[in-house]
């Protein structure tokens, strides 16, 4: 496996389109990015990644918003509707609790439809038009759904989405519904249904916009550039650490991809890479499971149950990119309660960072981890929070405070306060 820190620069096969291939990460098989739809290695059917024989540096970008990074993307423009430059929140009562040298919140609940998917499904749906496809698909616990419907009805193609049934928050589904994506509710978990999208896909059905597919990763690395660039702005140096909610282990893949290839350019040091520190909740922890037991993949967990319905997974299919990720970086993995989950909601929300509970994972695994001593005084985080809290709002009902009711006049309410 390819995966590793001090690759050297990718050199282009004869079969690159612009610069541009995919290759294996296990045999090293080339393949042109344009020419066919293909999700896995031809050879060997392990994961693919998208090269580039021209690597950016911070120098290179220009502009706002995803496709500011244009320069290490696999095409020029995609369809958008303006998602990235997402803010990098101060959080200075959490950064006392917690007793770091500096934590900001990197929200990408504050995305188009309200979480990091918007990131993928721009470079995903631009690279379905040039492939000529002209249906689109994922299995989702949410998120994916509401991005991919949004995006794919922006870019004038049929979308197709498979939920967990009775599993997905209703602010979800909402959206989904409102881009016009067709909802199928599958009897099974979200791993039964990315089991069947792929099937789909396989069988020429439906073009696969999960992260399986590597071109999704392609946006979500930038999630990465804009931590760094974000604290080199502010303290004149990358974070010590990023921390972040584990579900299908796209986002941990993808921040390692693009330190790996600003290294690899020669704009970032082998020893700045931030290291990347995963979060799942108990009931689903795969990775977690993997990364403590020392094991080169994840077992598949069929039953898995959490609040958390956005890491609702007992199978992440990006595993064997993220696992050397958290490795190589000297990171690790931890898994947290839902109680710990619901707490660090409270937490963000104090700070007037409002998440959905999977967004949270991250600073309830942080909390732990320093208090187990594994994260440090002296670090500086930064914690991912994936979605905004109106994507579940039954949770943030649960975890907030309830109304009190009172008659209609001034003197009642008066009485009421002062009770």
């Amino acid at each position: 496996m390819s995966l590793n820190l001090s690759a050297d620069r990718p050199t282009a096969p004869d079969d690159a389109d612009d610069g541009v291939w995919l290759e294996c990460i296990d045999c090293g098989a080339t393949f042109a990015p344009f020419d066919d739809v293909r999700y896995t290695c031809d050879d060997c059917e392990s994961l693919l990644e998208v090269r580039y024989d021209d690597l950016p540096t911070f120098e290179d970008f220009e502009g706002r918003g995803v496709w500011r990074y244009a320069d290490a993307l696999p095409l020029e423009a995609g369809v958008s509707v303006r998602e990235g430059a997402t803010p990098l929140y101060e959080a200075p009562r959490l950064e006392d609790d917690l007793g770091l040298e500096a934590l900001r919140i990197k929200h990408e609940g504050m995305n188009p439809t309200g979480s990091f998917k918007d990131r993928g499904m721009t470079v995903g749906v631009a690279v379905a038009r040039e492939l000529g496809v002209d249906r689109l698909a994922c299995a989702s616990t949410g998120n994916t759904s509401a991005a991919l419907a949004a995006y794919g009805s922006r870019g004038g193609m049929e979308t197709l989405v498979l939920l967990p049934a009775g599993k997905v928050a209703a602010g979800k589904i909402a959206q989904a519904s409102l881009h016009g994506a067709r909802i199928l509710e599958v009897d099974g978990n979200f791993d039964a249904c990315l089991d069947i999208v792929q099937e789909l896909a396989g069988r020429g059905e439906a073009y696969l916009l999960n992260s399986l597919n590597p071109f999704r990763l392609e946006g979500q690395k930038t999630i990465g550039l804009e931590i760094l660039e974000g604290f080199l702005a502010d303290y004149g140096a990358v974070p010590d650490r990023i921390v972040l909610p584990v579900g299908n282990a796209g986002n941990t893949a993808a921040l390692y991809k693009a330190f790996r290839e600003l290294v690899q350019a020669g704009a970032l040091e082998e020893s700045e890479v931030p290291k990347l520190t995963g979060v799942q909740a108990d009931g689903a922890a795969p990775m977690v499971e993997a990364i403590e037991n020392g094991a080169d993949e994840t077992r598949r967990w069929d039953d898995v149950e959490t609040r958390a319905t956005a890491i609702r997974i007992g199978n992440p299919v990006n595993a064997p990119k993220a696992l050397p990720g958290i490795r190589e970086t000297g990171g690790t993995a931890v898994a947290v309660s839902d109680d710990a989950i619901t707490e660090a909601q409270r937490a963000l929300a104090g700070e007037g960072i409002g998440v959905e509970p999977a967004s949270a994972a991250s600073v309830a695994g942080l909390r732990k981890l320093r208090n187990e001593g594994i994260v440090g005084g002296d670090e500086r985080v930064a914690c991912l929070t994936t979605g905004h809290l109106l994507k579940d709002p039954d949770a943030a009902a649960a975890a907030g405070n309830d109304p009190e009711p009172v008659p209609a006049d001034t003197a009642s309410v008066l009485e009421h306060l002062e009770s």
